[in-house]
């Protein structure tokens, strides 16, 4: 695909913000601004990358980056300024920077710009937010931050299988699972399972005194929350969890672009792809345990599910939110339960989500321009 350089300021303008990079020229997930950009290109949007250090307020141009698809290089240039911001910040350790925060706020408080999606998700805040709604309360399962082994030893009362999340988690990374287990002595044991990247460690315990001081030599510095165990839907012996991606439309409507399915990998406790699982069809699974009429009817409670839940999400951040990604389980009786949301989704393989999803993007940056009201 070509690219037009000139006549830019015409187009209605959206900056993708990141932060700069000492190694690179900027840090993000370069291809997906590219296809951003593609995208922009083709529906009439000028698109082009900001950082941090550069982004200001102040005047009728900045400092971005365009791709050069002749040289295949980014190249650092003045830029209109933008009318609408969709922050793509990587991790939360930089969005945290002093710096960073002052130029999120200084786009969440201006009159001249939209920002979206201003900062990532913790786990805890979701689950205090949507246990608190009439509306996605029936989509929790148990839950509690860990703050004492008394924590667990509540929880592991009535539930058999807990697991054990980072409260500002990643792609699976850290995640623990806590099985009760019964003795041929009738005796009460606990087995706590972690995953380093795909292997697996098990060690048994026999009071939850001994479980939470094993848990606290593990989980470093991190916050965590326990939450029951979900008696998952299997294909082929393997759990399995649906990735929703639900964005705002053309019309600023939270409407759900696709769904995905995650199958976890051999003795793994997550379906997360980095951590062993693969990628599936959601209605194949479904289908073979739920047989394909009511695999159909699942599939629209859960776009009904995640439309309520990411409506609660963004009323309850009071935050201005374009996209979010989703984590849902449906359990062996086909209800459905929230898992887990995030802020910055990754990548989704499924070229026609794929596809939506950036078109979706651009559309929804037209509305903040045209009919968008600011916070």
């Amino acid at each position: 695909m070509a690219f037009f350089l000139h006549n830019k300021e015409q187009n209605p303008r959206l900056a993708i913000l990141t932060v700069k990079d000492s190694n690179r020229i900027f840090r993000g997930n370069l291809h997906n601004f590219l296809d951003l950009i593609q995208t922009g290109e083709r529906l009439g949007v000028d698109v082009y990358v900001v950082t941090t250090k550069d982004f200001n307020l102040s005047g009728n141009e900045i400092h971005g980056y365009r791709y050069n698809n002749q040289t295949k290089k980014w190249s650092r240039e003045l830029v209109p300024a933008p009318q609408v911001v969709y922050n793509r910040i990587p991790y939360r350790k930089m969005e945290m920077k002093p710096e960073v925060q002052q130029t999120i706020q200084a786009c969440n408080r201006s009159s001249s710009v939209h920002l979206f999606n201003s900062s990532f998700f913790n786990k805890w805040t979701l689950f205090s937010w949507l246990n608190g709604a009439k509306d996605s309360k029936p989509y929790m399962p148990d839950t509690k931050q860990l703050s004492s082994a008394d924590d667990l030893t509540s929880l592991l009362r009535k539930h058999a299988v807990l697991y054990l999340k980072p409260v500002k988690g990643k792609a699976g990374k850290g995640i623990m699972r806590i099985d009760r287990i019964t003795t041929k002595g009738s005796q009460t044991q606990y087995r706590l399972s972690r995953q380093v990247d795909k292997q697996m460690t098990y060690s048994v315990h026999n009071t939850t005194s001994e479980l939470w001081n094993e848990w606290n030599r593990h989980r470093g510095s991190n916050e965590y929350i326990a939450q029951q165990g979900i008696a998952l839907a299997r294909y082929k012996q393997r759990a399995y969890d649906l990735r929703a991606l639900i964005q705002k439309t053309s019309k600023g409507e939270w409407s759900v672009s696709g769904i995905g399915a995650r199958v976890a990998g051999k003795a793994s406790i997550t379906t997360h792809v980095p951590r062993g699982g693969s990628i599936d069809d959601p209605f194949k699974l479904l289908s073979q345990g739920f047989g394909p009429k009511e695999a159909k009817s699942i599939l629209k409670r859960v776009e009904t599910a995640a439309v309520t839940l990411a409506t609660q999400i963004e009323k309850s951040s009071g935050n201005q939110l374009g996209e979010m990604s989703m984590d849902i389980g449906v359990d062996v009786g086909g209800h459905i339960w929230f898992f887990e949301a995030n802020s910055k989704p990754m990548k989704f393989d499924e070229p026609k989500i794929r596809k939506k999803s950036l078109e979706r993007i651009i559309r929804y940056s037209l509305y903040l321009i045209n009919n968008g009201r600011r916070r």
